[in-house]
């Protein structure tokens, strides 16, 4: 456990640490969607810089941002182009980028919206915004909950069912998003949705300790993807396209 002087850190997020088979997947779930090799990369909230070191096997021209100095500092110790800034003030200038990532971050900056409104100015007309973001329907809270003022960290089962009173007090530090409020924060943006889904998780911890129940996990969920039980998945997963010059989205 961690008291509340800790809390700063722990409404940044953890950020990944190794590259596991959860990670591949969902770096492949990106190349299908949105062409990564020689693109002009953004990873928002890299953290220590892990996708942008794996994206930098596909293109040298790749960059991550984040607030948190001490995990840049670490992270630059071994890749380059990593960047001190807001997500919702980027020091980027229009139409830089082919990609921009945002994995499992959104819900821990300051505004959503205003987000999403950024990086679409920083890709370039044509280019893509991949985010993944926590699933309200996910029956695990994954981001620890607060009681009072011991933080208990872990995988905390039907958190997210709670009404949105009970389950902000519980977790003050990480939004978590029904299919409407994912949503919300692209709405209005000049972009096409190209895909709006759900993906499980890769079950690494599971398959470190036991490795039938994990990979049982996975064939089965993974399978469910493409059932309407997809709704209940870890993370939202969303891409967004920049229309070209002149072909802006139709009013609905």
């Amino acid at each position: 456990m961690v008291t509340a002087p800790d809390r700063a850190e722990v409404a940044l997020g953890n950020p990944s640490f190794v590259w596991r088979f959860g990670q591949d997947r969902r770096l492949n779930l990106i190349r299908h969607f949105a062409p990564l090799e020689g693109a002009r990369i953004l990873d928002v909230g890299c953290g220590l810089g892990v996708y942008v070191r794996k994206f930098r096997e596909l293109s040298d021209r790749v960059y991550g941002i984040d607030i948190d100095a001490k995990r840049l500092r670490e992270g630059a110790r071994t890749t380059p182009g990593l960047m001190l800034s807001a997500s919702e003030t980027l020091p980027f200038r229009d139409a830089t980028f082919d990609v921009v990532v945002l994995n499992e971050v959104i819900e821990h900056v300051r505004d959503d919206a205003a987000t999403l409104a950024e990086a679409l100015r920083v890709i370039r007309p044509g280019g893509h915004i991949v985010i993944y973001a926590p699933n309200r329907l996910y029956p695990f809270e994954t981001h620890g909950i607060y009681i009072g003022r011991k933080f208990i960290f872990g995988n905390i089962p039907f958190v997210n069912w709670l009404p949105d009173l009970l389950r902000s007090r519980l977790v003050p530090h990480a939004r978590a998003y029904t299919k409407r409020g994912i949503r919300r924060t692209y709405r209005g943006l000049d972009a096409h949705v190209n895909v709006e889904t759900y993906v499980y998780p890769g079950f690494d911890n599971i398959i470190a300790r036991r490795k039938w129940l994990g990979r049982a996990l996975r064939s089965a969920l993974y399978r469910a993807e493409r059932t309407p039980l997809k709704v209940f998945g870890l993370s939202h997963f969303v891409v967004l396209e920049k229309p070209a010059a002149g072909h802006g989205v139709a009013e609905g």
